[in-house]
C-alpha cells in the first residue's frame, strides 16, 4: 500500500503502541484519524501533524465507529487502512480462588468484551468502508489487528486476555480469506512485553525482570518497535492473514 494521502484510522491512537504507529504513518504521508477513548495528551497534539483528527470512540460501540470512520472519510477520504491498537488488560483471575470459589463471569465476559468483540466491530466496520473504494495497486485496503503472546502461551491469571488473543489470532486467517475477493488483507501483531502506560504503573524490580525474560534484545518493546512493523505489514501487498510475534524470543512461564 502507498501509505501517502492515504486514509488511515489508528484506534488507540492517543497513546502507547497506537500513538507510536501514528507518528510512523505520519512520516509516511498518511492522513490519520484517532479513535479513542480519550484525546492525546497535550503535548503529543502540539507535535501530531496538522491534518491528523481525534473522534473520541468506545471500540464496542457501532454508532461511536461509524462516527470515526464517517470523520475519516470527510476529512481524508476514502479509507484504505486501518490499524487496531485499543483495547483492555486481563483481571488476573484464577479459575477457582484461594476459598475454592469460582472466577469471576462477569470480569471474564469485560475483558472479551472489549478485547474480542471490540475487534471484531472495528474489523467488520472498517472492511465495510474499504469494499467501496476503488482498488489502488491491485487492493483496497489492509487492516492490523494486535493480538498478544498470550495468545499462545498464557500465564496464571490471564484466562479471560488469553481467551480474546487467541480469537483475535484464529480470526485473522479467517478474515483475510473472507475479504481476499475484495482485495482487503488482514494481518495480526502478537506483542511480547513493551513499555507501555499499561507497563508503567510496575515497580521497578518487576520491570527488570521481565526485561531479563526476554532473550534478545533483553528489554521491553519499544512501542515504536510496534510501529515500525504495523508500518511494514500495511506497505507490504504480499503479506495476508499472518499472526506476527513481536516479542524478543520470549516464550512466557506459567506465571
Amino acid at each position: 500500500m502507498q501509505l501517502s494521502e492515504s486514509s488511515i484510522v489508528v484506534t488507540g491512537g492517543s497513546s502507547g503502541l497506537g500513538l507510536a504507529t501514528l507518528r510512523r504513518l505520519e512520516q509516511e504521508g498518511a492522513r490519520v484519524c484517532i479513535a479513542d477513548l480519550n484525546p492525546p495528551a497535550a503535548d503529543d497534539v502540539a507535535r501530531l501533524d496538522p491534518t491528523t483528527v481525534y473522534v473520541p470512540a468506545d471500540i464496542t460501540d457501532e454508532t461511536a465507529m461509524t462516527a470515526v470512520f464517517d470523520r475519516a472519510e470527510a476529512e481524508h477520504g476514502p479509507l484504505r487502512g486501518l490499524v487496531h491498537c485499543a483495547g483492555r488488560g486481563g483481571d488476573r483471575t484464577r479459575i477457582v480462588n484461594r476459598d475454592g470459589e469460582p472466577g469471576s463471569l462477569e470480569t471474564f465476559a469485560e475483558v472479551v468484551r472489549i478485547n474480542l468483540i471490540g475487534t471484531y466491530n472495528v474489523l467488520r466496520l472498517a472492511a465495510a468502508r474499504m469494499v467501496r473504494t476503488e482498488p489502488r495497486d491491485g487492493e483496497r485496503g489492509a487492516i492490523v489487528l494486535t493480538a498478544s503472546v498470550a495468545a499462545f502461551e498464557g500465564q496464571i491469571g490471564q484466562t479471560s486476555y488469553t481467551a480474546a488473543k487467541a480469537a483475535v489470532h484464529g480470526m485473522t486467517i479467517v478474515a483475510a480469506r473472507d475479504l481476499a475477493n475484495r482485495l482487503i488483507r488482514v494481518n495480526t501483531i502478537a506483542p511480547g512485553v513493551f513499555d507501555t502506560p499499561m507497563l508503567g504503573r510496575l515497580r521497578p524490580d518487576i520491570r527488570d525482570g521481565l526485561e531479563a525474560m526476554v532473550p534478545h534484545p533483553s528489554r521491553l518493546g519499544a512501542p515504536d518497535d510496534y510501529a515500525h512493523l504495523a508500518v511494514s505489514i500495511l506497505q507490504n501487498p504480499y503479506l495476508n492473514g499472518e499472526t506476527i510475534r513481536l516479542d524478543g524470543a520470549i516464550r512466557m512461564a506459567p506465571r
